[in-house]
């Protein structure tokens, strides 16, 4: 934290440049006469009802809502805080139409509709390029962006729309609709897709790379994990690349994987129609509602009938959710895993504060969270979780009634409930909207809505 609190001092004065990001020629307001800056001076062009909120530490600029102040020549903050122990509904969402968000490492990537050059923003710790290049002058990249500003990326047609995006530890990919997947960040496992270079510089680095088809296949999703990535193909065929030390790549090897290959095992006969993985252990469904599984499995999240704590090719786990019914959604944090079926119905294995109270740890098999924690009771019979998400330590479930539950470790506030204490159970969060998506991170999360009325 103190390495953080170095780079926001040092590099406070050329973040504030870049919230003038291509407009440096227009003079900017005088921040006393007005409540705040503008993000961009770009053509307003918000047409959607889509909305976004924040929580968790904003100290690294990962919630991109700190305001600059300015006052009597001396800059000040007057929101210069640590945390948000609530979700914030940002300003960003306000002006842009919000199409995808994910939450990385200490930064936040969001896609916008829109038919201009920059479809993409990022905010937060940029050490690697994660979230681009940004300069305020030649030769002085910034390591830290605390107000999201645009990347750049190669598109050969300014009509082409970002339909995904996904963030691990300091690699970004994003998804369009019909030029592939555009990589940038750390490429030291090849997580981005490309030939490792041991000299490589990543700080200040403007290489992207683009995947357009694997296999001459579309590629309809993309997941990033801590230090590997998936690609899953309009086929069902999942290919990975990046470090493989867990077996998260499921190559049937333990070594780094530059370029992407298709995951071996049980999946390779399998139509799978979503890939789950926010640290080193993968999750994948298919279109049957089949689980499967592989990679990190230390704490007993994929199991295996001869013990072992890395799992290097897919396995199905039809034994494991035997009696759970078709499963229809699935997410994997960093010691457990969380899946709903059709019914409705939340259920978590692995370890850690897995919402089944203070004195469950630990779980092998996959056990219900209770129905009730989640709304549901004889005035309200028809509440169901419909879509899950998990972070590093902290989980989040979403009903069909728009309401988020979230749960465990509560690192930076990142659950939201207006603490830092960690929580034993689902406890609804407190978001005046419909909520449609939620991404978590480590210390961070951020959710895209849409208002009631």
């Amino acid at each position: 934290m103190n390495s953080v609190r170095v780079i926001l001092k040092n590099r406070i004065s050329s973040v504030v440049s870049t919230r003038c990001y291509a407009t440096t020629k227009k003079k900017i307001p005088d921040p006393d006469e007005e409540e705040s800056l503008p993000i961009f001076q770009y053509p307003v062009s918000k047409s959607s009802d889509r909305r976004m909120y924040v929580w968790g530490l904003a100290e690294t600029g990962a919630l991109g809502i700190h305001i600059p102040r300015g006052k009597k020549g001396r800059k000040q903050y007057r929101r210069d805080f640590t945390h948000c122990w609530y979700p914030m509904r940002s300003t960003f969402a306000e002006r842009f139409d919000i199409a995808e968000v994910a939450a990385g490492y200490g930064f936040t990537v969001a896609a916008i509709k829109t038919d201009g050059q920059h479809k993409v923003f990022g905010t937060g710790i940029n050490t690697d390029s994660q979230i681009g290049y940004h300069a305020p002058r030649a030769g002085h990249p910034l390591e830290l962006l605390l107000s999201p500003a645009p990347i750049y990326l190669p598109y050969k047609s300014l009509e082409t729309k970002v339909i995904g995006l996904s963030a691990g530890r300091a690699h970004t990919a994003v998804l369009t609709d019909n030029e592939g997947v555009f990589t940038l960040g750390n490429n030291a496992y090849g997580q981005c897709g490309r030939k490792i270079n041991s000299n490589e510089e990543y700080k200040g680095s403007m290489v992207s790379h683009n995947i357009k088809k694997l296999n001459k296949e579309k590629l309809v999703d993309v997941c990033c994990g801590q230090d590997h990535t998936l690609f899953l193909t309009e086929g069902g065929k999942v290919y990975s690349c990046g470090w493989g030390a867990d077996g998260q790549t499921g190559l049937g090897t333990f070594e780094n994987q530059a370029y992407p290959a298709p995951v071996q095992g049980d999946i390779t006969s399998e139509k799978i129609v979503k890939v789950a993985s926010t640290g080193d252990c993968v999750l994948a469904l298919n279109d049957q509602g089949e689980l499967f599984g592989w990679g990190n499995s230390e704490y007993g999240q994929v199991p295996m009938k001869n013990p072992s704590q890395q799992v290097n090719m897919s396995y199905a786990l039809l034994e494991l959710t035997k009696g759970l019914g078709k499963i229809t959604d699935i997410a994997a944090g960093g010691s457990f895993c969380l899946i709903v079926n059709e019914a409705g119905d939340a259920f978590v294995w692995g370890y850690g504060l897995l919402g089944l109270g203070p004195n469950v740890q630990t779980c092998p098999k996959p056990k219900q969270i209770p129905p009730a924690l989640f709304g549901r009771n004889e005035f309200n019979p028809n509440c169901s979780v419909k879509k899950v998400a998990c972070g590093i330590g902290h989980l989040a479930a979403i009903t069909n009634n728009g309401d988020l539950y979230m749960w465990g470790r509560n690192r930076q506030g990142c659950l939201g409930l207006g603490h830092l204490k960690d929580q034993y159970f689902p406890l609804k969060v407190a978001i005046g909207a419909h909520v449609l998506k939620v991404s978590c991170s480590v210390d961070h999360s951020v959710a895209v809505c849409k208002p009631f009325v």
